[in-house]
């Protein structure tokens, strides 16, 4: 069965993956006395189609009764653990209430209990790992999936690879992962992290161009890459270049003053004026 579409979400982290919608037509939860497989698949579509008029915490009672009923349902054991790190990714500016990141690996691995093929899942897995900062096991999850050659994403699983790598202190090795992961040019996630790993090297020239590709990319979430513009900042003022990182400082800004990186820029555009 196919499952949903994927698209890249950025966030604070530089990572979450979400999912969108697959053009899903919601049944209605079933009835009590309704097979426990169907059932499930009906509380499973309710939950995608809450999700997706931005409900995303009904979504996540649908799923919890999807899994109730039918704790074998990889999918909703999969969306489930999605929600959460929608949830958990937006925690360090919004201090979210609903973000248990614990919860949300009980639900990854469910998933993969459940189809061991569950390649997203896998993946997934490899973002809460690294969102619990526990990135040994990160590496140990994600590693094997870029060598999946069934994985069609693979530039996901080498980004998550490389950012673990990163996390843990193993910089060469993060940057061989990252250059991997932009083989798909269009993954500003992958270019940011790149920038943020090159940074950490003292190589400033490459950190900046790497920002810069990331900022590059012509779609919305890009351009809204907060982060990206923080960063970039940061490596032109090491490179001296004063007036460019005022620039993008007031980007940075202009974007949002009220998350912690924004309220960072404003900071910093207060240093440098």
């Amino acid at each position: 069965m196919a499952f949903l579409q994927r698209a890249v979400v950025t966030t604070r982290f530089g990572v979450a993956l979400l999912t969108t919608g697959a053009g899903c037509n919601p049944k209605g939860a079933a009835s009590p006395g309704a097979d426990p497989q169907r059932q499930s698949e009906a509380e499973y579509d309710l939950a995608r189609d809450y999700f997706y008029r931005g409900q995303q915490r009904v979504a996540l009672d649908h799923c919890r009764k999807a899994i109730e009923v039918d704790d074998h349902n990889a999918h909703a054991l999969y969306f489930a653990s999605l929600i959460q790190l929608f949830f958990c990714s937006r925690k360090l500016e919004l201090r979210d209430p609903d973000c248990h990141l614990r919860e949300a690996e009980t639900y990854a691995r469910g998933a993969l209990k459940a189809d061991e093929t569950f390649r997203e899942a896998k993946n997934t897995l490899g973002q809460i790992l690294i969102l619990e900062e526990r990135y040994q096991d990160a590496i140990a999850v994600l590693a094997p999936l870029t060598k999946d050659s069934a994985f069609e994403s693979s530039f996901l699983a080498w980004g998550n690879l490389g950012w673990a790598q990163v996390g843990a202190g193993h910089l060469d090795e993060g940057i061989e992962s990252l250059k991997n992961s932009i083989t798909e040019p269009r993954f500003c996630v992958g270019h940011y992290r790149l920038g943020v790993a090159y940074e950490k090297k003292g190589d400033f020239v490459a950190a900046e161009q790497s920002l810069t590709n990331a900022l590059s990319v012509e779609a919305p979430e890009c351009q809204r890459l907060q982060d990206a513009w923080s960063e970039r900042a940061r490596v032109r003022l090491r490179l001296g270049k004063l007036d460019d990182a005022r620039a993008d400082l007031e980007k940075c800004r202009e974007l949002s003053a009220d998350t912690l990186t924004g309220k960072g820029c404003v900071e910093g555009l207060a240093r440098i004026q």
